[in-house]
């Protein structure tokens, strides 16, 4: 009577099917289980979908910010209000309220130097609301119809992360980083065109300020016979970000085009030379090489801090996902209870000050003391791991070549 068992969902025996799964009153075959585990996803993906009644407030954004972001209260303050901002904008319009006042979008760029949190900030806050995120390197774009990929390539990314769901991706969040490297190459005319420069930025224009573009389903570059998706910018909340190395100089030059006389030495006293990022404005992004046009498109315009000894010391350790507590997970999964003396923690940071690795070089100084004992661990496990200042010094100075020149 088992000889042939039917699935109790489709009704096919054990003959039509690959596997058949046996319960207590039943059975199941392997396709109406994938059919199933489908079903689940899909439910799963749409309560997990972004609800705008759901939307959380300017403080409640801050303070799940500072769970993983440490310091840069600015920055996560701007950048909470222009979110909130933007998607009460859509909230508005979702309700249909009819009013004469058109509320524009928030757009926002973020200057800070390399390892100060830009990419985190950006890609904390499209996991905090579940919308769809992507990070583009601005430096791949050309205009259209030279090397490189077209500007449109952005939105590719943005579909694909959103599963060509049209309207998912029409509210999500673009992170264009490396937004310096776009910069006019020169004020001066010159015989040839500048296609990844002025060009990328002209073609950004309509993407920032909301149109109706078509884009390529798999990214790269457009031609004719090519099927389009055409998408919508208009509720699309792009950020850019970039280090805009130099630009501290410009920020100099303009503050002290303004004083003249006995009031200039007071003037200059009340500037904090060692941060000039704080008193960054839109005329220093066009002294840079950013046209006026994409300046006005981002009129979010916010800095992140130079990070000191002891911000970079609480990025070690307090964060949720902080880069000790990754690695005393990554030990703990293999029974080993991971421990660094406090001495090791501030060499750590001291390094990454001297190799002006800033955040992100906290990780390879880590990954380089760790590397041995994460090779050997698993195959002799022992009960408990300290890592004292004398094996991270030795082990640091066998990996000190590499580290230097991840930072060049």
């Amino acid at each position: 009577m088992d000889k042939f068992k039917k699935c109790s969902f489709c009704g096919r025996s054990n003959r039509d099917v690959r596997l058949m799964i046996t319960g207590l009153e039943g059975c199941i075959c392997d396709d109406c289980v994938r059919n199933a585990n489908q079903v689940i996803l899909e439910n799963t993906k749409s309560q997990n979908k972004f609800s705008m009644t759901d939307l959380p407030k300017p403080r409640e954004i801050k303070a799940y910010l500072d769970q993983y972001v440490i310091g840069q209260d600015a920055a996560k303050t701007a950048m909470s209000v222009a979110v909130y901002n933007h998607y009460k904008r859509l909230q508005h319009e979702s309700e249909g309220k009819e009013n004469d006042v058109e509320i524009e979008k928030s757009n926002i760029i973020m200057v800070g130097s390399t390892g100060t949190g830009k990419t985190l900030l950006a890609r904390t806050i499209a996991k905090m609301l579940v919308v769809p995120f992507t990070i583009v390197d601005a430096t791949v774009l050309t205009e259209a119809g030279y090397v490189g990929e077209d500007v449109e390539s952005i939105l590719s990314r943005l579909l694909q992360e959103a599963n060509y769901d049209t309207k998912q991706a029409e509210r999500g969040i673009v992170f264009i980083d490396e937004i310096d490297k776009i910069a006019r190459k020169s004020d001066n005319p010159s015989i040839t065109r500048d296609v990844s420069g002025e060009g990328v930025q002209q073609g950004l224009l309509k993407l920032l300020e909301g149109a109706k573009v078509n884009v390529p389903p798999y990214g790269g570059r457009k031609h004719p016979e090519q099927p389009f998706i055409e998408v919508d910018t208009r509720n699309i909340l792009f950020i850019c970000g970039g280090a805009f190395d130099g630009i501290e100089k410009r920020i100099a030059q303009r503050l002290n085009t303004h004083v003249v006389g006995y009031g200039a030495v007071e003037h200059t006293a009340k500037i904090d030379k060692n941060n000039l990022m704080q008193y960054i404005a839109p005329m220093d992004l066009k002294s840079f090489g950013l046209i006026p046009e994409i300046i006005g498109r981002l009129p979010v315009l916010t800095h992140l801090e130079p990070l000191d000894r002891e911000a970079l010391r609480n990025i070690l350790t307090e964060p949720k996902n902080s880069i000790i507590k990754q690695y005393v997970r990554l030990f703990e999964l293999d029974g080993i209870q991971l421990e660094f003396s406090p001495e090791v923690l501030d060499y750590i940071v001291d390094k990454s000050i001297e190799y002006r690795l800033g955040a992100r070089g906290l990780r390879s100084i880590v990954e380089a003391i760790m590397m041995e004992k994460m090779y050997e661990s698993p195959s002799a496990p022992v009960a408990h791991l300290t890592i004292d200042l004398e094996y991270a010094k030795q082990q640091l100075e066998k990996a000190g070549g590499k580290i230097m020149n991840s930072g060049d």
